[in-house]
């Protein structure tokens, strides 16, 4: 009889006298059909499959807009749009650019940035639950889908980042050599991106309620990171709040990633302080990539083995 023959025959008769099916396993040397590698490893799959992911997210970007007679002008114009609506009514009607210099720009940018995160974090929370036949049939690095999704929201963003320098260029800025800085921001915002992908990724695999919370939870983040007004006017200036609550808003994630890029883009933004942003700012953009990045591949690789069951 062979070895395998031999491990269900006392598989069998241990079910039958009680003896763990662990032993068993460990005795003849089998393993669960899936299950989760150890950490440097899994890294080492997905590298493996960068080639897969990459692809995937490239067809998934082509076939978004297909069906749509604009087709991928719709990665620009819903920003685009956006930010007409928010100039209109937090600009014009409340006067929300009082006291901002160049405000079109300073909403642009804020809109565009935002909406990177904004779009790989529901994109995220989507991509096991809307991947499940691939997943239950196929046996690759979860993590791989969740990765997928932001790059693609990467490959629109270097579209929208063209249109932004355009505008901001119209608005009357002009290029200066700390515009080369542009890339490290968007390589920090990028990596907090996939760690905060990776996290609601897992949530919504086991929260089916998480997709109706998102849209309150996002919108909730966009009034708290300033976008369309400036954190220290508002909420020092006319709120007349002490200034650590501002600081604490600079802080969020999003808030400081735009602070950054406007410091970057804008130089009537913070006259004072030229084209550097506080220290603070990019202390927190580095910490938030950083911290991000890693307890996000630890926290979704922790589940790997439930993804697509039940």
């Amino acid at each position: 009889m062979s070895q395998p023959e031999s491990a269900v025959a006392d598989a069998q008769a241990g079910g039958r006298s009680g003896e763990p099916l662990a032993k068993l396993a460990k005795r003849y040397g089998l393993r669960r059909a899936i299950a989760r590698p150890r950490f440097p490893v899994y890294v080492r799959q997905l590298w493996e499959r960068r080639h897969f992911i990459l692809t995937y997210a490239t067809s998934r970007n082509v076939s978004k807009y297909s069906n749509s007679t604009l087709g991928q002008l719709w990665q620009v114009l819903t920003p685009l749009l956006n930010a007409a609506i928010y100039f209109l009514m937090f600009g014009l009607i409340l006067g929300g650019s009082k006291n901002i210099e160049n405000y079109p720009a300073f909403l642009l940018t804020g809109m565009f940035i935002f909406t990177y995160t904004q779009r790989t974090v529901t994109a995220g929370a989507k991509s096991i639950t809307g991947n499940l036949s691939m997943i239950r049939a196929l046996h690759f690095p979860r993590a791989s889908l969740p990765l997928a999704y932001t790059i693609q929201e990467l490959q629109q963003l270097a579209i929208s980042m063209s249109v932004l320098l355009v505008l901001v260029v119209a608005t009357g800025e002009f290029p200066t050599w700390f515009w080369l800085m542009i890339p490290v921001v968007l390589l920090l915002q990028t990596m907090f991106n996939i760690g905060a992908g990776l996290v609601v990724a897992r949530l919504g695999a086991s929260m089916r309620d998480l997709n109706q919370l998102l849209p309150f939870i996002t919108r909730t983040w966009l009034y708290a990171s300033g976008v369309f007004f400036s954190i220290q006017a508002k909420v020092v200036g006319s709120a007349g709040l002490p200034q650590w609550v501002a600081d604490l808003m600079y802080l969020n994630p999003a808030a400081s990633f735009i602070e950054w890029m406007r410091e970057i883009l804008i130089k009537s933004h913070n006259p004072e302080l030229g084209h550097h942003p506080p220290t603070m700012v990019w202390m927190s953009c580095v910490f938030w990539a950083v911290f991000a990045l890693g307890f996000g591949f630890w926290y979704f690789w922790r589940a790997e083995e439930r993804y697509g069951r039940g």
